[in-house]
């Protein structure tokens, strides 16, 4: 290779260089964020459902504030390079969509869609070369809301919510259903997809001792 050549070839390398270290810092800020979304939305477990919409007023500033690590990193992502850096973000990405959609769940028992969790983020449509939420993170986060709602089943009944394991045995069944209709790809993602059938197992069998116990307010006989 010729001098010329070289040179451009460091240049390109050390604009890369300089990139990666603008997204290292956003990620470790977005992570931060995360692990406070996480340690706030561990807490219902241990929390009545009457105390739980005080609860989440505590996450959704946190949530919020996500959307200007966003803007931060679609700044610095120049055009047309979304897939070359995106596994950089991929992991704290997954676990805010995964707060976003545990934040609705138990505030409206539904589930957002990529859009509305896109929304939620702040992450613009006109990124869509830079930064985006992919197909693939947002329906890792819905698994990993599927993971937790299965935990919460069993946490629930020991705080005398008996209705709760029953509402989420539906929307989690609800949610395998959209996914069986998915032609998935993905190793990883089908894996984890097959997987949910064993949360689907743990919470049926909640709800079979709820119901066998006449615990549930709709399993009394009237």
């Amino acid at each position: 290779m010729d001098a010329q050549n070289l040179e451009k070839i460091n240049t390109m390398l050390d604009a890369d260089v300089e990139i990666r270290e603008k997204i290292k810092e956003q990620v470790t800020e977005f992570d931060k964020k995360a692990r406070s979304l996480s340690g706030i939305l561990n807490r219902i477990h241990s929390t009545r459902s009457e105390q739980m919409p005080a609860l989440l007023d505590t996450a959704r500033p946190v949530l919020a504030s996500c959307r200007e690590t966003t803007a931060a990193l679609a700044e610095i992502i120049p055009p047309n390079q979304f897939w070359k850096w995106k596994d950089m973000w991929s992991n704290s990405l997954r676990s805010a969509v995964f707060s976003a959609t545990l934040v609705e769940y138990l505030h409206s028992g539904g589930l957002l869609s990529l859009e509305q969790v896109a929304d939620i983020l702040g992450i613009n449509p006109a990124w869509q070369d830079r930064f985006a939420l992919s197909v693939e993170d947002y329906l890792h986060g819905v698994i990993n809301l599927v993971n937790e709602l299965s935990r919460l089943a069993v946490n629930a009944v020991t705080l005398g919510d008996f209705e709760q394991p029953i509402k989420i045995s539906l929307f989690v069944k609800d949610v395998f259903a959209g996914f069986s209709m998915l032609n998935l790809k993905n190793d990883l993602l089908r894996r984890r997809y097959d997987s949910l059938k064993y949360d689907i197992k743990k919470i049926e069998e909640v709800v079979y001792d709820v119901s066998l116990r006449k615990l549930a307010p709709s399993t009394k006989p009237s």
